[in-house]
């Protein structure tokens, strides 16, 4: 039976952590979770206090860094499926048997569709098109399942990259045409919209995406990450 192991990064996500361990643990079957992973890179906040506060729920420490982070988590994990979560997106009820149905079908990789959680117009569209394949339209924040045996199989993470570390490990996938959308939608938040301006941060994850196409380094997308986005 295939059993998942969630795996949550987290760097001061006080405001977000407990309300999204009690969504999935509200959301999902004890018979088809093998455990919720929670990775801090050290967190100053009361992060860390609040997961060991909640039952069942496995508190990690590593390095700064989610391709650190979730490598980490992947090497503790007991199920045969890995899920990739971002600490501020939800996933829908019963994502997990979602999940082990579309490995069953022999899909061993993929995500959810996504929405935000603010009524602009654009992030509207822009949560229009995760519905559909396009590479393009892929991200960290629509949440990714894959099994352990093809995760370790590529390599993991890469840990070179501070941003960016999820689209590399998609763009592996995607050339092996080994990647499914689920039709479900995922809610996640538009907090760095918020923080940054919707224009703005669009602009720039898009010069990330073009710089990456072109062949920027690791590093050469982190320093410009830290340079234009808060």
């Amino acid at each position: 039976m295939n059993k998942i192991s969630v795996i949550i990064p987290t760097l001061n996500e006080e405001d977000c952590i407990g309300r999204l361990l009690r969504h999935l643990k509200m959301n999902s079957s004890k018979d088809i979770i093998a455990e919720f992973i929670i990775v801090d890179g050290g967190s100053n906040d009361a992060t860390t206090e609040i997961v060991s506060n909640i039952e069942d729920t496995i508190l990690l420490y590593s390095k700064k860094g989610r391709a650190v982070q979730m490598n980490v988590g992947a090497e503790h994990a007991t199920g045969n499926i890995l899920y990739f979560l971002h600490a501020d997106s939800f996933p829908p009820m019963d994502f997990d048997a979602l999940i082990a149905a579309e490995v069953g079908k022999g899909n061993p990789a993929g995500c959810f569709k996504m929405k935000f959680d603010r009524a602009h117009w654009w992030l509207k569209l822009a949560s229009w098109f995760t519905k559909f394949h396009w590479r393009a339209c892929r991200g960290g924040d629509q949440s990714q399942f894959i099994t352990k045996e093809l995760f370790e199989e590529l390599g993991c993470f890469d840990e070179r990259f501070m941003v960016y570390e999820d689209n590399d490990l998609i763009n592996k996938l995607y050339a092996r045409n080994q990647f499914v959308v689920i039709q479900k939608w995922l809610t996640t938040s538009a907090r760095r919209y918020s923080a940054n301006g919707i224009w703005k941060l669009q602009y720039h994850f898009w010069t990330i995406y073009i710089k990456k196409w072109f062949g920027a380094s690791a590093e050469e997308l982190h320093r410009y990450y830290l340079k234009n986005i808060a």
